[in-house]
């Protein structure tokens, strides 16, 4: 067992970083991207919160190779320095991926949207305000974070004294390969945590409002969100077309990870049955 141990930590901490990215992609990790299709319909690639749209590019490539327009915009806030999140409001991101949703939906006959991790929760209230949108695909999306009540109790507290917090990294599965956390903020404001679990909890409200096709996607070892997180998702989603999949050994991020492309596969079918 603490071979077992010391072998995950050691991949964790002795790992090439270089081989996690094309250092060629240096100038464009914090960069919204836009890949014009020509198949006319488009996808709205939505990136987790206080990382970048690099970390759905890769995905944003397929789709577009497919014959899709593919857009990742960069939310507010990040993409720069975790100052900048101190007083963005996740209404602010909303905002943003309304406007940017509109100008799709006016040149393609579909828009889907994609997101994942909090960019799943910000997908379910743009879903809401777009019943026109032709599917959703939820990456990891929270239902709840794991002690949530606690933890935001604790952040509230917290930030009186220590505006600032820094990640914690656990040795699980698929986090050594991931390029996500290489290109994510390391530390971030406390105060954009609990913006964070302000839009979970609203976006769950909006569960039985979603009534687009849906295709939600976890790690079966997510260490950030609790296990029977998807299935209530699933459950509550008003939606008649609903699938759900589990993928082992990944990150919460898994969408960024070389090793899970197979996803892509997934998503694309997905996309093609609406």
């Amino acid at each position: 067992m603490v071979r077992k141990i010391f072998k995950s930590m050691k991949s964790v901490l002795l790992n090439d970083t270089r081989a996690l990215y094309n250092p060629k992609d240096r100038d464009i990790l914090n960069k919204s991207f836009f890949f014009a299709g020509d198949n006319g319909q488009a996808v709205l690639l939505i990136h987790g919160w206080s990382s970048t749209p690099y970390e759905v590019r890769k995905l944003g490539k397929y789709l577009n190779e497919k014959g899709y327009t593919v857009s990742g915009p960069q939310l507010r806030g990040h993409g720069t320095v975790p100052k900048d999140l101190e007083k963005v409001k996740w209404i602010d991101w909303l905002d943003d991926l309304e406007e940017e949703y509109d100008q799709l939906r006016e040149k393609y006959q579909k828009v889907f949207i994609i997101g994942t991790s909090i960019g799943a929760n910000l997908s379910v209230m743009l879903a809401s305000e777009r019943e026109d949108t032709a599917g959703l695909v939820l990456l990891a999306i929270p239902y709840k974070i794991k002690l949530e009540k606690l933890a935001i109790i604790f952040a509230k507290s917290l930030s009186f004294f220590k505006p600032y917090n820094t990640k914690f990294y656990p040795p699980t599965f698929g986090i050594a390969e991931n390029p996500t956390r290489l290109i994510s903020y390391q530390s971030y404001p406390i105060k954009s945590a609990i913006e964070a679990f302000e839009l979970i909890k609203k976006s769950r409200e909006r569960l039985a409002e979603i009534i687009q096709p849906v295709l939600l996607i976890q790690s079966a070892s997510d260490h950030i969100i609790g296990k029977k997180s998807m299935e209530k998702v699933y459950r509550e989603l008003g939606s008649e077309k609903k699938e759900k999949k589990y993928i082992r050994r990944a990150y919460h991020s898994f969408i960024s990870d070389p090793k899970n492309n197979a996803v892509f596969d997934n998503i694309l079918d997905f996309l093609e049955k609406q």
